[in-house]
């Protein structure tokens, strides 16, 4: 497993190594101790699955604290355009995101510690996102931040994307205050 820092601290790429044969593929997707050896100092304490068409975008989600999630994510099956926002307010990367496509193919994984909002837009139909939460969902804390915000100018591909309610009426950055 090589696993590699991002222009934004704390943020990593996980690549597996992928042991591949005639019968498929074999590929170990957690090693606590690796982990540990590269700052991921976590217990997961519950995994999530979604599965979503083409075009879909969920997010920019959050946990405020004390319930804040740090994410181990991933692509079991499709594609998709990952994207992390830092909102850690003493961080130099402040209100800057990071984006990487994750796919069945490439099999990569992004580490996205608690003090980031996540999202992604689905690129294949039938796309299943997998990713493992180092604490539990707490509806009383989530929070938004508006996908197509301007200020956060992430370039999603797309003007129209299928969009929940919750993700519509997301917060402007602006107006947005961190409480990492």
């Amino acid at each position: 497993m090589q696993i590699t820092t991002t222009p934004i601290a704390n943020l990593l790429i996980i690549q597996p190594k992928v042991f591949e044969d005639d019968r498929g593929y074999f590929y170990e997707s957690y090693n606590k101790n690796l982990f540990l050896e590269h700052g991921i100092d976590t217990d997961f304490v519950q995994d999530n699955q979604s599965l979503s068409q083409a075009g879909v975008l969920r997010g920019l989600h959050f946990q405020k604290p004390p319930f804040a999630q740090g994410k181990l994510v991933r692509v079991i099956k499709g594609a998709i355009l990952d994207v992390a926002l830092d909102i850690r307010k003493q961080s130099p990367t402040y209100g800057k995101h990071f984006e990487i496509e994750l796919n069945e193919k490439n099999k990569t994984m992004l580490w996205i510690p608690h003090g980031f909002a996540h999202g992604f837009l689905t690129l294949e139909n039938e796309t299943i996102f997998s990713y493992k939460c180092s604490n539990y969902y707490n509806k009383a804390s989530e929070d938004c931040i508006l996908w197509n915000d301007k200020d956060v100018a992430i370039n999603w591909g797309i003007d129209s994307p299928i969009l929940s309610e919750k993700d519509k009426a997301g917060k402007l950055f602006k107006d947005f205050i961190s409480l990492f």
